[in-house]
């Protein structure tokens, strides 16, 4: 039962599969089903990789998933009863007014320090929660620089709402201008590993050849989901066929 412990929240801000909603930037070469398979097979991988990291790490947090278009949505659905997420619908004008939401909900429920990670990085390591939750001790913001310039974590030990306000998201400027906001603010900032997350074909291109990769490790050492590497090798054998 959520809020049980008080301690940390994790938030894993989502959007339906949707196709034409998500992934969008990688259209074309993929087409809308395929931008969307590939978005969901990544919401997926952010929530096994989460719960995975409370049981194998120990690690106190309560997860939530942050919805949108809403949390009312078949898929939502389906994740809050197989993976026991609770469901928040995401609420703001704007990527920073949602975050501000959803991130001001977990400290009005008593929460301590709040996570919040998007599902753009399916092979971010467990380490890194605990890293974040680790650092939060001593610093009042953590971020999880993404190489395009953004960020795939962020972590709070207090409500900072003038991260979110006026920023440029989906811009190379995010992440320097959140540290400037911060540094203005005295907030206290340590930074994760910095991580690709998957925007651009560009990006898409790097994790299938990651994945590919990868098939000559044990099965047990292995980062991709069973899932996202077969949806990562379809892409691939249907990405050369286009090209």
């Amino acid at each position: 039962m959520p809020g049980l412990n008080l301690s940390t929240a994790l938030v894993i801000f989502a959007k339906a599969p949707i196709p034409g909603h998500v992934k969008t930037r990688l259209c074309p070469p993929l087409t809308p089903d395929e931008a969307a398979t590939l978005h969901g097979s990544f919401v997926l991988d952010t929530l096994e990789r989460a719960k995975t990291a409370v049981g194998r790490l120990k690690l106190s947090m309560d997860r939530y998933l942050a919805c949108a278009p809403s949390s009312s949505h078949v898929f939502f659905k389906i994740m809050e009863e197989r993976q026991g997420v609770t469901l928040l619908d995401q609420v703001g004008d704007d990527l920073g007014a949602r975050m501000h939401q959803a991130i001001g909900m977990m400290f009005s429920r008593g929460y301590r320090r709040t996570l919040l990670i998007g599902t753009d990085v399916p092979t971010v390591p467990l380490e890194h929660f605990k890293q974040a939750l680790t650092l939060l001790d001593n610093y009042e913001l953590v971020l999880g620089p993404a190489f395009d310039g953004g960020y795939y974590l962020i972590g709070l030990n207090r409500v900072a709402p003038e991260l979110f306000a006026d920023m440029p998201w989906s811009t190379d400027q995010v992440l320097r201008l959140t540290q400037d906001r911060a540094a203005q603010l005295g907030l206290k900032t340590a930074l994760l590993q910095p991580w690709r997350d998957v925007d651009t074909l560009a990006d898409l291109e790097a994790l299938i050849e990651a994945c590919a990769a990868e098939t000559k490790k044990p099965k047990h050492e292995r980062v991709f989901s069973d899932r996202t590497a077969g949806v990562l090798q379809t892409l691939a054998k249907r990405l050369r066929s286009r090209s």
